[in-house]
Formats: C-alpha cells, structure tokens, sequence
C-alpha cells in the first residue's frame, strides 16, 4: 500500500541534495530498516503543521523511530548543514555569492527581569 502524498514531502530533487547529508549507521550494527526519506518527510510534516509527535498520521514509520532521528541528527548538527546546503544553492540560483558577504546588525533595549538585555535581528543586506 502506498503512503499518502503530503504538501510538505520532499521532492525528488530535495531528497538528492539531502540525502548526502545525512550521516551513515553505526558501524557493525544492523543496517537501517526504514526509509530515510521517509524519516525527513515525517519530521517536516511534524515541524511545518506542529502537531504533536503523537498525533503524526500513521502512513509515516513508527513515531518514535522518527523522534529519535529528530533529536539524534539535532545532536549531530544534521539540521544545520541542511540549512546551510540549502541556503546556498537558494543564493547560487538567485545569482548570488553562496555566502552572504554583507551583514546588518540592529538592536534594541527589550525590558527583562530587572536586568537589560539586547535583542539582535541580523540579515542579509542585498546589493
């Protein structure tokens, strides 16, 4: 039986840049037996809708499996390097340098407990 199609799936075109990135099993353990594609289209179902790990639909593998991959490639800096790859091929498509070469820093006073804090907002500055 096929899995039903979500809007947040990843296409095949995602899941070639991704794929790479993730990082292999455990050496002299058993192989993985679920889908790693799977894996990330159950944790971006989960992070774009904010349903409850609970509450994922059952067409996905087993909720803890997907929980437990969330936080272990969180640990390993998995989510990271997805942004950062991603965020450079967005930049190189849109003519620019992969690397942002200008940055703008803004702050303000934001009131806390009795003691003064600074809050910072950095973006990238278009040329």
């Amino acid at each position: 039986m096929e899995r039903k199609s979500y809007p947040t799936d990843l296409t095949d075109m995602d899941w070639e840049i991704l794929a790479p990135l993730i990082p292999p099993g455990k050496e002299g353990g058993y192989p993985p037996t679920t889908d790693m594609g799977e894996i990330c289209n159950a944790i971006y179902f989960h992070l774009k809708t904010g349903c409850q790990w609970n509450m994922l639909p059952g067409d996905f593998p087993p909720r803890s499996t997907v929980y437990s991959y969330y936080r272990k490639w969180q640990g390993q800096g998995v989510w990271e390097k997805f942004n950062h790859t991603l965020g450079s091929q967005v930049r190189s498509k849109l003519g620019k340098s992969t690397q942002p070469t200008a940055l703008a820093a803004d702050s303000q006073s934001v009131k806390t407990d009795q003691k003064k804090g600074m809050c910072m907002v950095l973006t990238d500055v278009k040329r």
